[in-house]
């Protein structure tokens, strides 16, 4: 990909090793929650992937692990994209916290809450990109959410 800067590389090194860090638990900060909390937080790991899975295939050529758009992108505001602006980082960070709640981790809610501020400061850079490569966009923006949807919209 072209145009991609030191910027685009770093955001998602730092994204991988958020996510090693994830997957190898260290053991540590482990407390007992109760069970109906492990029970949600798998229910909500299991809708993060289903979110995750379908976010990835109404971006289709699209996707790019890069926070700058590919060249030949187009703005996808459909499906998902209709009320999340960024529903595969909502997918990931549903799975991750909820995993950790299932599997009484405080380290890998730590973690999750790491990759939470990088995802901000991630979808930040990329609306920066976006908002250059489309004019609509920040009238996109106005009516979704970064990462929910949002719950009130005013109607000017």
């Amino acid at each position: 990909m072209k145009n991609l800067s030191y910027k685009d590389y770093l955001l998602v090194v730092l994204q991988g090793v958020l996510f090693v860090m994830y997957i190898i638990d260290l053991e540590i900060l482990h407390i007992k929650l109760l069970s109906i909390i492990t029970i949600i937080g798998l229910l909500i790991a299991i809708a993060g992937i289903l979110i995750f899975l379908l976010a990835i295939l109404q971006l289709s050529k699209n996707l790019s692990p890069f926070p700058t758009p590919r060249s030949d992108s187009s703005l996808i505001k459909n499906g998902l994209y209709r009320y999340v602006r960024h529903p595969i980082y909502t997918g990931i960070l549903m799975t991750f916290y909820g995993y950790a709640f299932y599997s009484d981790s405080i380290y890998k809610i730590l973690i999750a809450s790491l990759l939470l501020i990088l995802f901000y400061v991630k979808s930040r850079y990329e609306e920066s990109k976006l908002k250059q490569k489309f004019p609509s966009y920040s009238t996109y923006a106005l009516i979704t959410g970064r990462f929910l949807p949002k719950l009130l919209v005013k109607n000017s």
